[in-house]
C-alpha cells in the first residue's frame, strides 16, 4: 500500500477519473466506497481538519437531501450537519483523497496533482 485512501463513489465520473489517475501513477489506494461504508463522525472531522476547511465544504449540495433538510441554512451547527451526513452519506462530496502529501476534495479531478506523490 502507498498510503493513499480515496473516499469513492463508483457511480461518479469524477471519482472514477481520480481513482484511475491514482492507479496510473503506480499506486494502489485503499478504496472506501463511502455509500456502503460511511466514515464515522471522527473520521469526517479529521478529514476536514486535514483539509483546513469547514465541514460545510464537503457537503454535496446537489444531493437531494441537502435541500430537503435545509442544510443551506448557515445556522446549522456542525453537529446537525454530521447528523444529516450519518443518515444520508450521499451528502458527502466526492472524491476525497488522503495521501502522505495531504488531504483534498479532488473536485475537479485536476486537484489530485497537488497531493499525488511523484
Amino acid at each position: 500500500m502507498d498510503g493513499i485512501t480515496i473516499f469513492h463513489n463508483p457511480a461518479c465520473s469524477t471519482s472514477r477519473q481520480v481513482l484511475e489517475a491514482i492507479r496510473a501513477s503506480g499506486s494502489e489506494p485503499t478504496v472506501v466506497e463511502y455509500l456502503k461504508t460511511p466514515p464515522d463522525r471522527a473520521t469526517l472531522l479529521q478529514l476536514v481538519s486535514d483539509m483546513g476547511v469547514p465541514l460545510r465544504a464537503i457537503l454535496r449540495q446537489k444531493a437531494e437531501p441537502y435541500v430537503e433538510l435545509g442544510l443551506a441554512d448557515p445556522q446549522r451547527t456542525d453537529a446537525q450537519l454530521l447528523d444529516a451526513i450519518e443518515q444520508h452519506p450521499v451528502l458527502i462530496e466526492r472524491p476525497i483523497v488522503v495521501t502522505p502529501l495531504g488531504t483534498r476534495l479532488c473536485r475537479p479531478a485536476r486537484l489530485l496533482a497537488d497531493i499525488l506523490p511523484g
